[in-house]
């Protein structure tokens, strides 16, 4: 069989866990039988990051502004035990953070809808788009332990001299935690155009909440620069295109969009898209079942798997022991960069390939063949889950078809 040829580089970075173990599956299952690839290769296993003090994430990023289009395998955020467990010298950032802050990008994440799946939420018909916010926040924090009384205060040193800002956070009287956040206007508005760009292009309703009611000044600093943005750019367009631009409360947004029947982009900052993401896509199925892609305004593009490690599934494949892991995001992720590099190259047979991929993992879903996960909501029923691997392996049966 005549391979397909990327023309260009794909910057590919490797991952944690289970989610590493199917990467590689479907590289050698899926992708390496019928494509040509030139691949930049970046291993962000968690002791790689620990060997080289976490400049490997930093050298990924860079890579990805280079070729402009990359694709990412789950990794792990250390936390104690996780540092405990590898022997790490330090519980480093979030790998996924420190990539969205260099690529200043904004992270759309979407349900990946079957047949045979049917929503928890009776009245969702139509796919619910998370916007998020891949900035600042709680990911780009400063933080104290408290030890004892004292007070705790901001401060704001100008650059050129000018009166310095002083505001005390609390007077503690005893042990606490402490807090720093912030964000970047130039970082929001980026937000807000991607939005704004992205759900004119797929003809979508936009949806935005924040806390401003509470959050006087960081909060409503996202609100104003959404209504700026647009009044000034979308406003007309988006009323010819009959879309909707939509801002309410983060709170009676929930309660919204669990009424709502679908089909539009729900803005959100870094943390709420966090959690939503993952709510909107257990409840569309599975959060093997979401794709994301990291957009940048500079014309960088990151499609990575939306969920974690699989930590549980992993210690039982090393106990050698079956698993029923479902590897669909990790399909979805490289279908996604495939179908960015060939637009980008101008390569419709690439394009092509990955479309076809797509189907043919859908279509195998719909025939009743499919991982644990999909196999305790489908309806009908399968007789059985299959394993990570015979699923796989189904997928390419279907996709030589």
């Amino acid at each position: 069989m005549r391979k397909i040829k990327v023309e260009n580089k794909i910057v590919e970075i490797d991952g944690d866990e289970m989610t590493r173990i199917m990467w590689k599956m479907v590289k050698d299952k899926l992708l390496n039988p019928f494509l040509d690839m030139d691949l930049e290769y970046y291993d962000l296993h968690i002791s790689k990051r620990d060997e080289t003090d976490d400049q490997i994430t930093r050298d990924a990023a860079e890579a990805i502004k280079k070729y402009r289009v990359g694709v990412k395998c789950a990794t792990i955020t250390p936390d104690k035990s996780r540092v405990d467990e590898y022997n790490l010298k330090q519980m480093w950032k979030s790998p996924n953070g420190t990539i969205r802050a260099m690529l200043d990008g904004t992270v759309f994440r979407s349900p990946i809808l079957v047949k045979n799946v049917r929503p928890a939420v009776r009245t969702w018909t139509r796919p619910i788009v998370i916007g998020r916010h891949a900035y600042g926040d709680v990911y780009k924090n400063a933080e104290l332990a408290i030890p004892g009384p004292g007070k705790a205060e901001i401060i704001f040193t100008p650059a050129n001299g000018g009166e310095i800002q002083r505001m005390t956070v609390q007077e503690f009287d005893g042990p606490g935690v402490l807090q720093g956040i912030h964000n970047l206007d130039s970082s929001i508005r980026s937000f807000a155009k991607a939005c704004f760009t992205f759900a004119y292009d797929q003809k979508i309703d936009l949806w935005f909440s924040v806390k401003d009611t509470i959050s006087k000044t960081y909060d409503a600093r996202f609100k104003e620069i959404f209504s700026d943005e647009y009044e000034q750019n979308w406003r007309e367009k988006f009323e010819e295109a009959n879309l909707t631009y939509f801002f309410t409360l983060i709170d009676d947004a929930v309660a919204r969009v669990m009424k709502s029947e679908g089909g539009f982009l729900w803005a959100c900052k870094n943390y709420d898209g966090d959690v939503m993401s993952d709510m909107v896509a257990s409840a569309f199925g599975s959060l093997a079942m979401m794709t994301s892609v990291l957009v940048s305004p500079h014309g960088y593009f990151e499609y990575e798997a939306a969920h974690g490690t699989v930590q549980r599934h992993y210690y039982k494949y090393l106990a050698g022991e079956k698993t029923s892991t479902n590897p669909t995001a990790i399909i979805f992720a490289w279908t996604g960069c495939l179908k960015k590099r060939g637009e980008l190259d101008g390569t419709p047979d690439v394009v092509e390939f990955a479309k076809k991929l797509e189907e043919s993992t859908i279509k195998t879903i719909e025939s009743g063949i499919m991982t644990g996960d999909m196999a305790r909501i489908a309806e009908p029923k399968p007789e059985s889950p299959v394993g990570t691997e015979e699923f796989i392996d189904a997928i390419a049966s279907q996709l030589k078809r």
